[in-house]
């Protein structure tokens, strides 16, 4: 049996050159990224540049009060891969026993107890600092512009913002006032401004200016006056003050100055696994990253035919790989000592590949690390938990990580951005979190907090339980993908728990079946809701298998007959995926992006 041939017909060519590419979930930040690379900046200045503007044309997906992780490798070191973490941790007063003092039987899904600190503008001007070339005014200019002077509305941020619209209007009237300009929902296309973030970015610049000394000093001069300076202060100040959360009750959030002072993004050693001839980079354990890596070792041992996403065997293989691989995410995964040699290890892998059968399994089945207990997480069904339904949270479905419902429905997604130069500096960067549905908006700074804690739990004992100074464990996961010791591709998704589903899926068709990168973005995808959720309000559908129609009738069928429960969620649905690439031999450059919803591009030269 061979593997699929993919289809002839793609949505776009994968764009091939020389000089530099650019994929990202929105035209602007593609064109923005490119157009830093035409004017002489690197990779990591291009990736910056496009990171601030989703920050204003992607405010339902991602804002300034979220968080950022990113995996790149530069051409002085092409060997090495290295971890941005721009995820901020639980603040100092955020513990179990004030959370369920207050009633609480999860973190929120929004409002500002769910808040870690921000993590992402750190994490992009220590980038910036660090591996750009530019001055922070030329790459804050782009997104100064579409804030003070207007972007034209996403379709889906006119919608989000509609969903929302009741909340906003009764119990957060500083948002109602930045995104229901007169009352109304704007409208697709309409100009739209955020004067007050226009001001922050111009602040920062101005903080820099002041400072004496060379560029880098400029830019940490910038990121002291993040941290300690205004905007700390003004974001501290509002959150304080009781406000309506997804458990349709009111409370203040718990972060303090300190909290914002004490918190740099840094850098990490990434987790790596080899498949098929390439190094696949991950972040480590407290992040999702190595559920991907996981899923990978448990495959390497099936043949190519079990490895291909459009039959119905590679389906099946792909699903229960993932279902495993995820539970020990749920039970292991977290701001702590994690054995990732164990769990990334052949003798593992094959014993978790043992439990594959011709059937579909739907019970949580975590592996066992010698003198570890697994942690089981409360395995909801329902959509809302018993004690959060009620008055006051109408509004609220749906806003963790706005992403992809069991049903398909599109409910937003995280962002992307990858870029490559003609240096060969390569960078894959998942922003998110602080999305206009989040929590209030800060009405000095224009934009709100993120929500990330909700990814943590309130029980004892879970390696990613709520506790001070603890990262939540992401689903934030770019990967980087090297060949004879270069990065030969950055790739990423937005998604949340299926960000490394989606990513699985390009591999195998990439690495496997000899796909194009564009090939492999527009091929039919699929993905396990048979998992615990990351996202309030923490539900998981066992046995549940979400796939695009164009799967075609035979294989959705077969899927049934072996077990799954099959939700069909339409043509073109599901999968986010962009990625550029690089080969180490010609130096040509590639690119692709996600046709779907219309909004990803990919540009270059």
């Amino acid at each position: 049996m061979t593997y699929t041939e993919p289809c002839d017909f793609l949505t776009r060519p994968t764009l091939q050159g020389t000089f530099g590419m650019s994929a990202s979930t929105h035209w602007l930040a593609t064109a923005t990224a490119q157009a830093v690379l035409e004017r002489g900046g690197n990779a990591f200045d291009a990736a910056a540049a496009a990171g601030f503007v989703l920050h204003v044309v992607e405010p339902h997906l991602n804002g300034p009060g979220g968080d950022m992780t990113a995996v790149f490798a530069t051409v002085e070191n092409p060997a090495e891969p290295v971890i941005l973490v721009g995820q901020g941790p639980a603040p100092a007063a955020a513990t179990r026993e004030h959370y369920l003092a207050e009633g609480l039987e999860l973190v929120p899904g929004a409002g500002a107890l769910a808040a870690a600190i921000p993590g992402a503008v750190d994490a992009w001007l220590l980038l910036l600092r660090d591996q750009g070339t530019w001055e922070l005014a030329d790459v804050l200019a782009f997104a100064v512009g579409y804030a003070r002077n207007g972007h034209p509305l996403l379709a889906r941020v006119c919608a989000t913002i509609g969903t929302v619209a009741e909340l906003l209007s009764e119990h957060w009237p500083s948002s109602a006032e930045l995104w229901l300009p007169e009352g109304r929902i704007p409208q697709e296309g309409e100009l739209f401004r955020n004067e007050a973030y226009a001001q922050v970015l111009e602040r920062l610049v101005a903080s820099g200016s002041l400072a004496s000394g060379n560029r880098a000093d400029r830019i940490d001069a910038a990121r002291r006056e993040w941290s300690t300076g205004f905007v700390a202060k003004a974001a501290v100040e509002f959150q304080a003050q009781p406000h309506r959360h997804s458990s349709g009750t009111d409370h203040a959030g718990v972060m303090d100055m300190a909290d914002f002072a004490g918190f740099e993004a840094s850098y990490d050693t990434a987790a790596t696994l080899e498949f098929r001839g390439h190094t696949v980079a991950k972040t480590g354990a407290w992040g999702q990253g190595p559920v991907l890596l996981q899923t990978l070792a448990i495959l390497a041992g099936f043949d190519d035919e079990y490895l291909d996403p459009s039959t119905a065997i590679g389906a099946h293989t792909i699903l229960e790989a993932e279902k495993l691989a995820f539970a020990d995410r749920d039970a292991y995964y977290g701001d702590t000592a994690v054995d990732l040699d164990y769990l990334l290890s052949a003798e593992y892998a094959a014993e978790r590949r043992a439990l594959i059968s011709d059937v579909a399994n739907a019970e949580f089945r975590p592996g066992t690390i010698p003198g570890t207990t697994p942690f089981i997480p409360p395995l909801r069904t329902e959509y809302l938990p018993p004690a959060l339904l009620g008055a006051g949270e109408r509004g609220f479905a749906g806003v963790g990580e706005p992403t992809v419902s069991p049903a398909g429905e599109m409910r937003g997604d995280t962002c992307h951005i990858d870029v490559v130069d003609q240096w060969g500096n390569m960078i894959s960067a998942t922003p998110s979190g602080g999305w206009l549905q989040s929590s209030p908006t800060i009405p000095k700074l224009g934009f709100c907090l993120g929500t990330r804690l909700q990814m943590t739990w309130l029980e004892e004992g879970a390696p990613s339980s709520l506790e001070p100074g603890k990262r939540p464990r992401t689903t934030l996961t770019p990967t980087l993908v090297f060949k004879d010791g270069v990065a030969v591709t950055a790739l990423g998704s937005p998604g949340g728990d299926q960000q490394d589903q989606w990513q699985l899926l390009y591999l195998l068709r990439t690495l496997v079946g000899g796909y194009t990168p564009q090939q492999a973005v527009d091929a039919p995808a699929l993905h396990s809701t048979s998992i615990a959720g990351s996202f309030w309000p923490r539900t998981w559908t066992p046995g549940g298998a979400v796939v695009e129609d164009r799967l075609g009738e035979d294989v959705i069928t077969e899927l049934e007959r072996r077990g799954h429960v099959v939700t069909r969620a339409g043509d073109w649905a599901l999968g986010r995926l962009s990625s550029v690439g690089r080969d180490n031999h010609t130096g040509l450059l590639t690119a692709s992006a996600n046709p779907r919803g219309a909004q990803g591009y990919a540009a270059g030269r």
